[in-house]
């Protein structure tokens, strides 16, 4: 199929579940924020399964190709995933500099990182249960888990990265045993951190995808549009991903107008673009989408582009959201009509 369409990640959680407004108005969290749920300990995994089933509906009403879970289980893309982990004191946080320079508490390494079990496993059966059409899982990248850190026991940031690349490659062998069919590695801070990331991000990714048994991707953005509002209109760092053993690159370019002409620099990647702009809930016609869209096919062959929103779906309202996806699959499909 031309033009497959799919979350980068998240979709907006119910407001039953999750306080919205205390969510959009921090960073988010590093750390475990348990106080942003609205349901208590003892009923919220049968909640998570529940809005799960709600976000992987609206995916299939709104006609899309690839299914992810919506990240509904989540507090933030990143926090699920690195406070699982031995090594880490979740009692006694560290500090570090978001990406927009404030201070935010982060996981405090103390250890060797390691994995205590499968983290995403059963999330990705529950999706595989509830769709047959192809499904993705995304895990926070290693690099990035890193930067979101702070390093009380490796002798440097690199060394760090490359024991959380570990872990990742482990949960990534699990995840595609479960049942995914593509597994992507939100790595934010790569873009954000661009200089750190020529210097070691190659070698950290390479580790976590060694070996991966299906189709992977990795997403780079520049930050969510509900809370970083100025955006480049270029990438620090993306034709470097053109020598990582990864299948798929992620990128926004709705809300930077990014110039498409950097895609040229993936010839052998295929390009997941992002074509709705989450800064504004309006819902955008499919025009817009198909015109996004023929910015990047310039660069890139119509068999190497999936169609996504921009990152950061989950700040949006539930009712902007669903239309959003509903013109972006419109816009698709006037795409394939036409190629």
């Amino acid at each position: 199929m031309l033009f497959p369409t799919s979350l980068v990640g998240s979709y907006p959680q119910p407001h039953w579940l999750i306080d919205r407004a205390k969510l959009g108005q921090r960073f988010p969290p590093r750390v475990r924020a348990r106080e942003l749920w609205r349901v208590g300990d003892e009923l919220l995994e049968e909640a998570l399964d529940d809005a799960t089933t709600l976000a992987v509906q609206a995916q299939l009403s709104a006609g899309l190709d690839i299914i992810t879970d919506g990240e509904a289980r989540r507090e933030s893309y990143s926090n699920h995933f690195a406070t699982a982990l031995d090594g880490v004191d979740i009692d006694n946080p560290g500090m570090a500099l978001d990406r927009s320079g404030e201070p935010n508490p982060v996981p405090r390494v103390v250890g060797p990182i390691r994995r205590r079990q499968p983290i995403a496993a059963r999330d990705t059966a529950f999706l595989r249960e509830r769709t047959d059409q192809p499904i993705k899982i995304t895990i926070p990248g290693p690099f990035t888990m890193a930067q979101q850190a702070q390093n009380d026991y490796y002798p440097d940031e690199r060394s760090l990265a490359l024991g959380y690349a570990a872990a990742v490659n482990e949960e990534i062998h699990e995840t595609f045993a479960a049942g995914a069919d593509i597994v992507q590695l939100d790595e934010p801070y790569m873009q954000a951190r661009a200089p750190k990331a020529k210097e070691y991000g190659l070698e950290v990714l390479s580790r976590a995808l060694q070996g991966a048994p299906g189709t992977t991707a990795v997403h780079i953005c520049f930050g969510y549009a509900a809370i970083i509002h100025e955006r480049p209109e270029a990438y620090s760092f993306l034709p470097e991903l053109a020598q990582a053993p990864v299948d798929q690159v992620s990128i926004e370019t709705a809300q930077s107008n990014l110039d498409c002409s950097i895609l040229e620099s993936l010839p052998d990647k295929t390009v997941i673009l992002g074509v709705l702009d989450l800064s504004d809930p309006a819902v955008e016609d499919p025009q817009t989408v198909v015109d996004r869209a023929k910015r990047a096919l310039r660069y890139v062959a119509p068999e190497n582009l999936v169609l996504a929103p921009d990152c950061g779906m989950k700040y949006l309202p539930r009712k902007a959201a669903l239309g959003k996806l509903r013109s972006l699959v419109a816009g698709a499909e006037q795409l394939r009509n036409e190629y």
